[in-house]
């Protein structure tokens, strides 16, 4: 079975050197520097990762990774990565337009807007014309759930913000990453209620997986959860070398590793 990693970055110096990316360095061994593209392709392929969707990277204080930088490791490995988008909030037009090159142009398959380093939640008005252009493209917003590693605050993950943005854009898949502990029975809600909001496991190892989010993986829930490292915060193998502490039988397993990411981003 060819694994689908939903959520990867290849880090830069300018990402690793960020005083909000602290516990990253402690969780990574102080690794602060451009680091070569095969180390991460190693770590994909390690862990049988058959393709990685990898984010730029874009806050308030400037590009941490553009996507150009994601469009060159893509071109250097096209059938291991897909890119994912990034942009700059406080522009809606040029973001927009952004977007559209990146999905149109260079085949990206995502946008992602890390909500915590621009301290707003998904509600916030600056987010709804790319949520509309999402539509229009037919990709997904990939979103953060849940509490922050970074020395960030925790309230624009609350999941509470997914239900109002799934009420104003039903057509919109929205993925949420990390989970959404400490909020995760609230984050299960959601995905259930609405048809097109998901979730990946990024950011967590199966061994740290809630109960909840588990039993929802096996039963009612089972074509609703991604898998995701968010290397290079784990890398994949840590948590694929545990995943049969979930005692998830083959389809779901399947569907878990990579049908339900193949679906959703349409990677077929």
């Amino acid at each position: 079975m060819s694994t689908i990693d939903a959520w990867i970055q290849h880090p830069t110096s300018a990402m690793l050197e960020s005083p909000i990316f602290a516990t990253l360095r402690r969780w990574t061994g102080g690794i602060a520097q451009d680091i070569p593209l095969e180390i991460t392709v190693k770590a994909m392929q390690d862990a049988g990762i058959g393709k990685a969707l990898m984010s730029a990277w874009y806050g308030p204080d400037g590009v941490m990774i553009s996507n150009e930088q994601v469009a060159r490791n893509v071109s250097a490995y096209p059938d291991l990565f897909h890119g994912v988008v990034g942009v700059d909030l406080r522009n809606p037009v040029k973001a927009v337009r952004e977007l559209r090159k990146w999905v149109k142009e260079h085949d990206f398959v995502a946008l992602r807007v890390i909500q915590w380093l621009w301290d707003k939640p998904c509600t916030h008005p600056l987010y709804y014309p790319l949520f509309s252009e999402c539509v229009e493209l037919d990709v997904p917003v990939c979103l953060q759930v849940g509490l922050t590693g970074p020395l960030c605050g925790s309230e624009t993950g609350r999941p509470l913000h997914i239900e109002r943005v799934a009420l104003d854009f039903p057509d919109l898949k929205i993925v949420c990453g990390h989970v959404g502990h400490p909020w995760t029975a609230e984050m299960i809600a959601f995905a259930t209620k609405f048809e097109n909001v998901y979730i990946d496991t990024s950011a967590y190892k199966p061994t740290r997986y809630p109960p909840e989010l588990v039993y929802y993986m096996k039963h009612h829930g089972k074509r609703k959860v991604l898998f995701g490292s968010n290397y290079p915060m784990i890398t994949p193998a840590d948590c694929l070398n545990c995943l049969d502490v979930l005692g998830l039988d083959d389809e779901i397993k399947k569907l878990f590793l990579s049908e339900n990411a193949a679906r959703v981003f349409k990677l077929n």
